[in-house]
């Protein structure tokens, strides 16, 4: 809020006293702020604040401490997952607020939007200029978010609490991202020293963070060896080569990710280019330029290119990995349906 933003300018961080025995508190927190996002998204989310006078300073004041520390990684998983975290948290925390409070944190994003007072909409309780609902609401999946599944009167669209709460939360994500996207010159080296302990924890937990990103519906059990090991490479932050990016990307896309599911996963490697990865995989999904879905490249391509080195026996006689998938999800046991389907 730019109360709090006032309020830590008004006091004044100087880089060089986060050092002192005072802001040791405040580093804590920052560093436990981060260490949480990384470990484990949920919890971050649900963690709450406590209501002290003294835990509320550290918890303001460590937020742009925590920014700066994600910042000073230069890791893109990093930064990605602690936006996603803290908006994530936000929004579960403005699911127990009064309306008024959610319109006031909505007007801090300069949001054009009211108090619904319309007896006979009783189940909505905002009305949010469409352009600004199309801002945040453009990245989800689920067909309910379609501006043509929502009232809308006069170029306003009618929305409720819960609603509200999650085009806030995508909100928050997009302005940590741009906070987290700067250059830090320097940092002491006590301060410099977390920063390589959460670089370090990334690095551990990497691969165990892709997988839990990785949608449901993508069987990576039945990924062939050959996807397999670019999958892996990209996981672990490496680099992978033209064509192997080209063969891992359309060949998530023709399982089941969507382009913003593959974007997501690039974020880890470490030459990640966010406008240049965005612009190659919506081209190669067929949503840029002439509109054509690539599919991945032939096996006998993927040999020559020395990708495929350890062929399985369901890549015999297949003439791209594909075939291989369909193969192999033959022998991956479905998952059972869970008492809440």
């Amino acid at each position: 809020m730019k109360e709090a933003a006032e309020h830590v300018r008004e006091v004044g961080l100087d880089i060089n006293e986060l050092e002192s025995d005072f802001f040791v508190p405040f580093l804590d927190r920052a560093e436990e702020r981060v260490r949480t996002a990384l470990l484990d998204v949920s919890a971050y989310a649900k963690s709450q604040p406590r209501d002290e006078p003294r835990e509320n300073e550290i918890e303001i004041f460590s937020f742009p401490i925590a920014v700066m520390l994600v910042a000073a990684t230069e890791d893109s998983l990093i930064k990605s997952r602690y936006s996603l975290a803290e908006a994530k948290r936000a929004s579960e925390l403005l699911k127990a607020e009064e309306k008024e409070k959610l319109l006031e944190v909505a007007n801090n994003f300069n949001w054009d939007v009211r108090l619904v007072k319309d007896v006979s909409l009783p189940h909505y309780v905002f009305a949010l200029r469409f352009p600004v609902f199309l801002k945040n609401a453009t990245g989800f999946h689920d067909k309910n978010w379609k501006l043509v599944n929502h009232l809308l009167i006069n170029g306003e669209v009618y929305l409720t609490e819960r609603e509200v709460s999650r085009l806030l939360e995508e909100e928050v994500r997009k302005y940590i991202e741009g906070k987290v996207d700067t250059k830090i010159k320097s940092l002491p080296p006590n301060i410099m020293a977390r920063v390589t302990q959460l670089r370090q924890l990334a690095a551990e937990k990497r691969e165990q963070i892709q997988l839990e990103e990785m949608p449901k519906r993508v069987v990576m059990e039945a990924f062939p060896s050959c996807i397999k090991g670019i999958y892996d490479r990209v996981a672990a932050g490496r680099p992978a080569s033209h064509i192997g990016r080209f063969a891992l990307t359309s060949f998530l896309l023709s399982v089941g990710m969507t382009a913003e599911d593959v974007f997501k996963f690039f974020r880890s490697v470490s030459d990640f280019n966010e406008r240049m990865t965005r612009y190659q995989v919506e081209h190669i999904a067929g949503t840029r330029g002439s509109g054509t879905k690539y599919t991945p490249p032939n096996c006998a391509t993927l040999r020559t290119h020395g990708i495929c080195i350890s062929p399985e026996p369901e890549c015999k006689g297949a003439v791209n990995p594909l075939v291989c998938y369909k193969r192999k999800l033959r022998n991956v046991p479905e998952e059972k349906p869970t008492d809440d389907s």
